[in-house]
């Protein structure tokens, strides 16, 4: 099974479906007939090390090794063999293969416990009555963290479920830590690791190996893989790309890391890549190369000699998911948050709407870079075309859009298309909360199969909001998650502290605006982040604009995240844990009449929102303007109808009265028999399917060349009640 490329995500992202960069670039190389072959060395170094030999050898190792100290490990160690007789059977119902285990796994005393079910009084509040199957899940994913925490004391000390080595990839200005340490003796995972590469590699036997580099977990993992191809296949040439070197490496000057990789691509990976092919396969041809570094005369130099652009979104193919192990991979529950939950349990394709983001302002993000600042959508039709064949190839429907934020004209399109092919999916995203999120969009998007989204609120003050220049303001945002909750889309946000020039008053008022977003339904999940200073971000570029002091090192490796002093000297940290107590608390319907200042053990400023702010915000009057290209759409099915006449002072009126079936109740409506006869022709056309799309203006104009008055027709009763069961008005 000889390919010629063989594309790899390094050891560790995540559990319950493949981080989607490696299946984006197969989907592209298929379309340039370019053979190739996909693994998740992370999955397939999981799934040996949680197996009963995989743990036998732990156990062993941690013995020979003496390394088995705290009381935790030792009463691990001490029920080794319930741990070896259980492993296959938890990892069995985590893969979704024995969904009846699920009691087994919930009866008391199943399960061997350690440390971590120490909070299972906690987690009966925090998830209340959950199914028996996410209860199970959890109480297993609580299993495995034990494991990782005797892998990490006696085995281990840099493994971890999503990442490993982690901080030897983070903010590492100089590549002397990272170089030593791989000069040191393998460690158990690197064993694992290496062995199943090397089967890969005399399978496929590639001429040239790409490693996918999302985060700084990744990065210790690929150098120990491409050093050991380097040693055992020094004829295979090796590539890294990814999120990581696309933030990080772009001032990279150490000829050592190339010690380890010939080529290392930046930005997007298809052309780079397939040059990098042609140079490799077609040795009469000059090489050419885009955004990518190698070595020259033992220096380091970075190449973009092609003169071929970059493919359009709509060039670049279907994502591929073949190769994967698609099975195999595990839905856990670890923490009691909506959102997160989605990032770890279940499994979802991943597609992108658009590249980059259409706004691209916001001050502390990467907007210098490509991947942000080149914004290209795609049509909804060969989105929903990719969706199909993502169903078809890997049999799954659920989707998750990885967009830095999904434009809502193209979210509204996509949910169109959906609705037109009667197409059953499950999708959610990232957004930002902008007033085009309307009651009748949110509930098209509901309606086609969105369940969630995120967006940044970040800092809820309307101050820094304009300073961070994020388009919106607190109002706003709460209108909007308005919007969204009640078409019973959840929405999470990401919460921001410590941004440049922040008070400690304006933390404080932040957490209050929370609270009360929360205290009123409209936020379900949410999750604060310190503010990081990145070096490609406008406050990055230019600190001193923003009150920001750096600490700016000599650069010869990774250059993203730096230190740096703010001129307001407030220790930003120690918010950090109150922030996070009272949001947990707020998550699950609690401590909404809790003063603010008993979430922290030092003293705060009193709030200076008003109580009724958000509340407010919620009730302001609602718009009767409507936009002449405002698109109509019908939700709805063909009704049932029956003519009546009305006699009232010697005049008789015919009436037609139109009856409706939803899934869970009938309503009617009744019209004047020729104006009922009139909307029955045109609410064919309101179907999101109809290849003519019917505006706000085009129905007023049809309706004015039968009668009069179309305002009196509009906002009477019988639309009020159609506009109340799915006849929507969407920009």
């Amino acid at each position: 099974m000889k390919k010629d490329l063989l594309l790899i995500t390094p050891p560790f992202t995540q559990l319950n479906t493949p981080y989607p960069a490696t299946a984006y670039l197969k989907g592209f190389l298929n379309t340039k007939k370019i053979s190739s072959f996909q693994m998740d060395l992370g999955i397939e170094v999981i799934l040996q090390l949680f197996s009963k030999e995989g743990l036998t050898a732990i156990f062993e190792m941690a013995k020979l090794q003496n390394t088995i100290t705290s009381e935790n490990c030792e009463r691990i160690y001490s029920l080794r063999d319930v741990y070896l007789n259980s492993i296959e059977d938890v990892m069995f119902f985590l893969q979704g293969k024995n969904q009846t285990f699920a009691r087994q796994i919930c009866t008391d005393s199943y399960l061997p416990q350690a440390s971590r079910f120490d909070q299972l009084d906690d987690i009966d509040w925090a998830f209340g009555a959950m199914g028996i199957q996410d209860k199970a899940k959890h109480l297993a994913t609580l299993y495995l963290e034990d494991l990782s925490d005797f892998i990490v004391e006696c085995v281990d000390a840099n493994f971890g479920f999503s990442r490993y080595a982690e901080r030897l990839g983070k903010s590492a200005n100089s590549f002397d830590e990272l170089y030593e340490y791989l000069h040191q003796d393998l460690t158990y995972i690197d064993t694992i690791t290496l062995q199943i590469l090397e089967q890969k590699l005399s399978e496929i036997s590639p001429k040239l190996v790409c490693f996918s580099v999302p985060f700084p977990g990744n990065l210790y993992s690929s150098f120990r893989a491409a050093q050991y191809i380097k040693k055992q296949y020094p004829t295979i040439a090796i590539a890294m790309g990814g999120g990581f070197p696309n933030t990080e490496l772009r001032s990279l000057s150490d000829p050592r890391v190339f010690e380890f990789f010939d080529y290392i691509t930046l930005d997007d990976g298809e052309l780079p890549i397939e040059l990098l092919h042609t140079a490799l396969t077609n040795t009469d041809h000059v090489a050419t190369y885009k955004r990518t570094f190698l070595l020259e005369n033992a220096s380091v130099v970075y190449k973009n000699t092609t003169s071929s652009k970059d493919y359009k979104q709509n060039e670049v193919g279907t994502p591929d998911y073949s190769d994967l192990l698609l099975t195999d991979y595990i839905s856990v529950i670890e923490v009691a948050n909506p959102m997160h939950s989605l990032w770890s349990d279940g499994r979802w394709n991943k597609l992108t709407m658009a590249h980059g983001c259409y706004w691209g302002k916001c001050t502390f993000c990467d907007i210098s870079l490509d991947y942000i600042k080149i914004y290209e959508p795609i049509t909804a039709k060969i989105l929903v075309d990719r969706m199909e064949e993502l169903i078809a190839q890997t049999g799954h429907n659920g989707f998750h859009f990885v967009d830095e934020a999904a434009p809502p004209a193209l979210m509204r399109a996509l949910a169109l298309e959906i609705l037109s092919r009667n197409l059953t999916v499950t999708w959610w995203t990232n957004i930002r909360f902008e007033k085009n999120f309307t009651k009748d969009l949110c509930l098209l998007l509901k309606v086609s199969g969105c369940i969630a989204v995120s967006g940044g609120l970040e800092v809820a003050s309307d101050r820094l909001l304009k300073l961070i220049d994020k388009g919106v303001t607190v109002t706003q945002v709460a209108q909007v998650t308005r919007n969204f909750t009640e078409a019973n889309i959840m929405v999470h946000a990401y919460l921001m502290y410590g941004y440049p020039t922040q008070t400690v008053q304006e933390t404080i008022d932040s957490l209050e605006m929370v609270r009360q977003l929360f205290e009123s339904g409209v936020l379900q999940s949410g999750f604060w982040h310190q503010f990081a200073l990145t070096a490609h971000s406008p406050i990055g570029i230019a600190p001193a604009d923003y009150g920001v002091i750096p600490a700016l090192n000599e650069i010869s490796f990774a250059n993203n995240d730096i230190d740096f002093k703010d001129t307001t000297g407030i220790d930003h940290h120690q918010f950090s844990y109150g922030l996070k107590k009272s949001l947990f608390n707020f998550m699950h319907d609690i401590g909404f009449d809790t003063p603010l200042k008993d979430w922290f053990d030092f003293k705060i400023p009193k709030t200076t929102i008003k109580k009724d702010f958000i509340v407010t915000a919620l009730t302001t009057p609602p718009q009767f303007s409507i936009k002449p290209s405002a698109k109509i759409v019908w939700l709805g099915n063909t009704p049932i109808t029956s003519e009546h006449t009305k006699t009232k002072k010697g005049m008789t009126r015919n009436f037609l009265q139109c009856t409706f079936h939803t899934t869970t109740e009938s309503f009617s409506i009744t019209m004047e028999l020729e104006q009922g006869n009139w909307f029955l022709n045109v609410l064919d056309r309101l179907s999101p399917a109809s290849t003519i799309p019917m505006t706000f203006s085009k129905l007023k104009n049809d309706f004015e060349e039968h009668f009069e008055y179309f305002e009196l027709f509009w906002y009477a009763k019988p639309i009020d009640t159609l506009r109340a069961y799915g006849m929507l008005l969407v920009l």
